[in-house]
């Protein structure tokens, strides 16, 4: 049931909640086009970087001979786009807003398909649109190419046999901006917009597709050339006239405006037919380069840098995509499509299918599945030799943050169980290339992929998250091996957390630690101290399974989780003793940090209050965030559940705003505010709130909402997180903000993935590969139905008239032994 909008969860997007809607399409790291809710094509960011608001002049048409007139197929334009967005002042000349198009649109997600539903009284034929592009769990390869496809299926609503002209359009929106050289070929079955390589600039060089698999198709490559509007002019003639003709790229060699598709067809009486458009690119080279080298200027490691440095070196490498390694051309990408299409079709409804087979809130299903678009978009990136790579989130025209960021992608619960051999291949680079020898690790990794520098602060979240997160892989993979190739590292950084944040071994993080919040906690908090806690439980684990002594990591914990329980518990939440003074750590004056700096006011206020952007006092969303990653990591509970589950209620309480009108946001306000409703990162309701608290305090952050939400809900307080649940999904509900994009520090945010823990949640299915157990631990009581997704296979597991049941739908899941509410079932 939906809250206070009129958009039911998992419903359809009409009316005004189609106005924002774009679904990503594309695999991972191989470009992305959006479908928009009214069937338009927009987002078009296939050149290795994100170009948000890139609408190129691509459209489908039908005519049907008798019928009033022609029509674009999609629905109205949203008014948003008549003005405010670059050129809408001068009358977006070029564009195809002007046209005739169907007068009712309708959106629906079954992830990864987008079904767009046309209707117009005027026309006899009613149109459905599904766009997709593969995604297979458990196959990256499948996953991964620069492909998409738009199914329309045009079905005759009249006793009248029609005659019709389906085609589609599209400029030579590979053409860049440094040359005129720009082409259209022809291809079986459709045109490629081609753009040769340029001297000096070999990332230039780019190439798209328009295929339809059909009989009978005829392509124009050779566009009216002239000036103004006259190629967009002579285009919609033809299509108004019902003409279908083909046209070779023009004699003279000279470049074309665009390629054409025409598909004469008939439509007996009530009858249908599906048009297949397969759309495919290639852009085999890319500037980007991110790390810091010679004359390359780099991000700051602070996390608020939108792009990354860029090098048009030759002599230093760049990123190359991984289809580039698979495919040598845009005709091999396209041939491979053609063949394999029903093959990846199948696979990827096969998933589909079985997600949506769910008895789980609707709400948890949306929030869930529109974060797996996140995988499509240019936020994810995959190297030649398949190695995942990702910023945290996108700018309008560029990547936001480098590195697959470990502070950031602690929240991100997908891929670890969707493609668990990429989410390995960070593990392999955190702990590899990213990690020096004294066991420091630079959260930001380099790209391409190669050793980092180490000249900034380890985060204390990110770095000790990856230890909870390898033993999370082990258990999904059930690889010991994996582990012990791995583990002397992981004990190493380990070692240098100890050393360096807690050298009193205390059992808390004591000196200055760098954290998700680009700046430096001083003193022990119960958001790191948490994570340091999960990462001892996950060690000691871990190295018994190797054969290592780990005693003293096991008595770490057991002292820092009585001191975490009694010095930073206040009777109601978790919270941190700030301190400065007697530690190891510089002044915080001079110490290194990401963007923290002191003016003769802030030095008044350090004497006064203590350094700058602490909580102390505060109720903190991520109070327990470590408590939540052991719990989803299939790790014990490393803190007391009964308080934990205070601290969770009481970050419900104090920190969820049903409205925001009255909450003072001096910060980043466009995540929530105004009428709407979220969760603040924090709040002080015991008072004590610093002059200058964390700089993120009064925000809201999609990624955080779904954690304590998922915890709540493991937690026995079901209606409180699905109340969290709502209140995201009432803000992205298409009618000011897309549906499928949580932003945060950019679009396709990483850390709104937390959403795929809703999953565990509300269901508490895991499955161990270790030794073969299937979990069950529902917060609910009742038969359900839910997806689970392993390392070799997925289907659907739930409780049948109170029975355990698991049915495998894909691969192969071998369960030797049943846990039920913590009982084994023999």
């Amino acid at each position: 049931m939906a809250s206070r909008n009129s958009h039911a969860y998992g419903a359809p997007y009409t009316g005004p909640h189609l106005n924002r809607v774009a679904f990503p399409m594309g695999g991972f790291g191989a470009g992305m086009i959006c479908l928009e809710g009214t069937g338009a094509l927009s987002h078009v960011s296939l050149r290795h970087r994100p170009d948000v608001f890139n609408e190129p002049l691509a459209f489908a048409a039908l005519h049907v001979k008798g019928a009033t007139t022609a029509r674009v197929l999609e629905g109205p334009v949203p008014m948003r786009k008549a003005f405010g967005a670059a050129g809408t002042g001068n009358g977006a000349g070029g564009k195809s807003y002007g046209l005739p198009r169907f007068a009712e649109a309708s959106f629906s997600a079954r992830f990864p398909f987008g079904v767009v539903g046309l209707r117009d009284p005027d026309m006899p034929v009613e149109v459905e649109i599904t766009g997709w592009s593969p995604f297979t769990p458990g196959n990256a390869d499948d996953s991964s190419l620069p492909v998409c496809a738009l199914e329309y299926r045009l079905r005759n609503v009249s006793k009248k046999a029609l005659r019709a002209v389906y085609s589609f359009h599209a400029a030579n929106f590979m053409q860049t901006a440094h040359d005129s050289g720009a082409v259209v070929q022809p291809l079986a079955g459709g045109f490629a917009l081609v753009q040769p390589p340029v001297a000096d600039r070999p990332w230039d060089e780019g190439a798209f597709a328009a295929v339809l698999a059909e009989d009978g198709v005829l392509t124009d490559c050779g566009w009216f050339r002239g000036g103004w509007w006259d190629p967009l002019t002579m285009v919609w003639n033809a299509v108004a006239g019902g003409e279908a003709f083909a046209r070779p790229p023009h004699a003279d060699g000279k470049p074309g405006g665009g390629g054409s598709l025409y598909l004469p067809l008939s439509l007996p009486p009530r009858a249908e037919r599906t048009v297949r458009l397969l759309l495919a690119w290639y852009v085999p080279h890319s500037n980007l380069r991110c790390g810091t080298d010679p004359q390359t200027p780099a991000a700051p490691a602070g996390g608020t840098a939108c792009a990354c440095g860029k090098s048009a070196d030759p002599a230093k490498a760049t990123y190359v995509p991984w289809y580039a390694g698979r495919f040598a051309s845009l005709n091999e990408v396209a041939d491979h499509w053609r063949a394999n299409y029903e093959r990846l079709r199948q696979a990827s409804r096969a998933f589909s299918d079985c997600f949506y087979d769910t008895t789980l809130p609707p709400e948890v299903v949306e929030a869930a599945a529109a974060n797996l678009t996140i995988l499509k978009s240019p936020t994810c990136l995959r190297q030649d030799d398949g190695r995942f790579w990702a910023w945290e989130g996108c700018c309008d025209g560029g990547g936001c943050c480098h590195g697959s960021c470990t502070h950031v992608w602690n929240y991100a619960q997908a891929l670890p169980h969707l493609f668990p051999d990429l989410e390995r291949s960070l593990r392999e680079t955190e702990f590899g290339p990213s990690q020096d020898e004294r066991g420091h690790q630079n959260f930001r990794a380099f790209l391409p992929i190669r050793p980092a520098d180490h000249g900034f602060h380890a985060a204390a979240d990110g770095q000790l998250g990856g230890i909870v997160k390898v033993y999370r892989e082990w258990r999904i993979s059930g690889d010991t091996a994996w582990l012990r190739g791995l583990w002397p590292r992981v004990r190493r950084s380990l070692e240098y957390a100890i050393e360096t944040w807690d050298p009193g071994h205390t059992g808390t993080l004591l000196e200055p630690h760098h954290n998700t919040y680009d700046i430096e906690f001083w003193g022990a908090d119960g958001m790191c101290t948490s994570f340091y806690l999960s990462a001892l439980s996950a060690a000691v684990l871990m190295g018994r399974a190797c054969g290592d002594r780990v005693d003293g990591f096991a008595k770490l914990l057991a002292k820092g989780t009585k001191a975490m329980e009694t010095g930073l518990w206040n009777g109601r939440y978790f919270e941190q003793t700030v301190q400065w003074k007697g530690l190891r750590a510089q002044d915080p004056t001079t110490a290194q940090s990401a963007m923290t700096t002191y003016t003769p006011e802030a030095r008044a206020i350090l004497e006064r209050e203590g350094p700058k952007y602490q909580y102390g006092t505060g109720c903190l969303s991520d109070g327990v965030l470590g408590d939540w990653l052991a719990r989803v990591s299939g790790l014990p509970p490393v803190l007391a559940p009964h308080k934990v589950s205070a601290h969770l209620a009481a970050v419900f309480c104090h920190n969820f705003r049903a409205d925001m009108r009255d909450h003072a946001n001096p910060q980043r306000p466009a995540y929530a505010f105004g009428p709407e409703g979220g969760l603040l990162l924090c709040s002080w309701p015991r008072g004590g709130k610093p002059s200058l608290p964390f700089v993120y305090s009064d925000e809201v952050w999609t990624g955080i909402e779904y954690q304590v939400a998922a915890h709540l809900i493991m937690l026995g307080q079901r209606e409180k997180g699905l109340q969290l649940v709502r209140a995201v999904r009432d803000r992205y509900d298409g009618r000011v903000r897309n549906p499928f994009n949580e932003y945060e520090c950019g679009h396709w945010y990483a850390r709104a993935m937390a959403s795929y823990a809703l999953l565990q949640a509300c269901s508490g299915a895991r499955y161990d590969a270790g030794d073969k157990t299937l979990v069950l631990d529902p917060p609910a009581r009742g038969d359900f139905r839910a997806f689970l997704c392993t390392a070799t296979g997925f289907g659907t597991v739930g409780l049948r008239r109170g029975k355990p049941f698991f049915e495998c739908r894909h691969g192969h899941v071998e369960i030797r032994r049943t846990v039920v509410n913590g009982r084994r079932l023999e």
